[in-house]
């Protein structure tokens, strides 16, 4: 299996004394995550939004006991307006409003095991699109002699744009999915060799009980006089 990609996390007691900008992800419209939630523990991360942009989170608890985490999402006013309850994945789309948007992963129900979680984020309407139109518009002129007009190409672009995007997005979940099956594949490799172990344990015992009934049975008990 692939090394999972690292992610420094920081508690929210962490967060709190830290300005907000050191807690925001990089300007990347699609970027994915992989950390590790401590038992009895709660992380949580802040996200800045534009108004009328979209949001798109989803997530996977990769490995752990249940493969199950509590989460939540909260907008810039305080407001929760996703809460998961112990869930293995989930998907939510939100529209924005300007401000920063806090969601929790909470594993405090645990107190033994951890959970490896997997989240990635889809930034859409987040204003460079928009740049980038009004950068091209700049050199469409005398374009009537042209077969293609400069729009049709930036129409082309940004579709290739689209699909190249949605194919990565696709490949991420992809690789997602599969380390987490791979972890539930070798959990159940070792319950099933651990069991057998037991099983073969027991039948040695149970081999060695009857072949010393067996032998008790034909023994000479009587004591010889001399």
């Amino acid at each position: 299996m692939a090394p999972r990609p690292l992610l420094l996390v920081l508690p929210l007691a962490c967060l709190a004394l830290l300005p907000l900008r050191a807690a925001e992800f990089s300007p990347s419209l699609d970027s994915d995550f992989t950390f590790t939630l401590p038992a009895g523990r709660k992380e949580c991360f802040y996200q800045p939004m534009r108004k009328e942009a979209s949001l798109e989170l989803e997530y996977q608890v990769l490995d752990g006991a249940g493969l199950d985490v509590d989460f939540h999402l909260l907008s810039p006013k305080g407001e929760t307006l996703v809460f998961d309850e112990r869930k293995s994945d989930g998907v939510h789309t939100v529209e924005t409003e300007d401000g920063d948007y806090m969601f929790c992963f909470d594993n405090t129900f645990s107190t033994i095991s951890e959970k490896v979680i997997f989240f990635e984020l889809i930034l859409d309407n987040m204003g460079e699109d928009g740049q980038d139109e009004e950068d091209w518009k700049k050199y469409v002129t005398g374009t009537d002699l042209l077969d293609m007009k400069l729009e049709d190409i930036l129409e082309s672009i940004n579709s290739v744009k689209a699909r190249l995007s949605k194919s990565v997005q696709i490949q991420t979940l992809l690789r997602a999915f599969e380390a987490r099956d791979r972890n539930i594949q070798e959990s159940n490799f070792d319950r099933v060799n651990f069991w057998s172990m037991v099983n073969l344990g027991v039948m040695m015992v149970v081999s060695a009980l009857q072949v010393y009934m067996l032998k008790s049975l034909f023994e000479d008990k009587r004591k010889s006089r001399t």
